[in-house]
């Protein structure tokens, strides 16, 4: 049913993109071309193939990213779960972890593999206290 009610919604923002005159289709995509890049596949170096997919630019911030909450992937029709940077939600991923901040802002704990593992961004007060 859900999966019924995003394809009916998909459609009918489809529908509106059509531009007016007639002369071409386009769809909402296109109008963040800008924002969205196309990641190469590669192989990570335990081996693992990561397939080629759209993503959008790197920037500061998660609140425009296919996997946040409220937003919407075109490409894979997935809807976004993560919570936005900041937001209630954030202080939910890495509890009881130590965040620690990038040198670029992102936050992350290190996980049972010693590897970092990046979570919605916090407030800077909630986790020096």
């Amino acid at each position: 049913m859900i999966m019924k009610n995003l394809f009916l919604t998909f459609i009918a923002i489809m529908a509106i993109a059509i531009n007016a005159s007639a002369k071409s289709w386009e769809p909402v995509i296109t109008n963040v071309s800008s924002s969205v890049v196309y990641q190469n596949g590669y192989t990570r170096s335990n081996g693992t193939y990561v397939q080629g997919h759209y993503k959008t630019r790197s920037n500061n911030t998660n609140l425009d990213n296919f996997s946040t909450i409220g937003n919407y992937n075109p490409f894979t029709g997935s809807i976004g779960s993560i919570a936005k940077d900041y937001s209630a939600g954030a202080y939910n991923y890495g509890a009881g972890r130590t965040i620690h901040v990038g040198s670029r802002g992102g936050q992350y704990y290190i996980n049972s593999n010693g590897n970092k593992t990046y979570v919605p961004k916090r407030s800077i007060n909630s986790f020096l206290w």
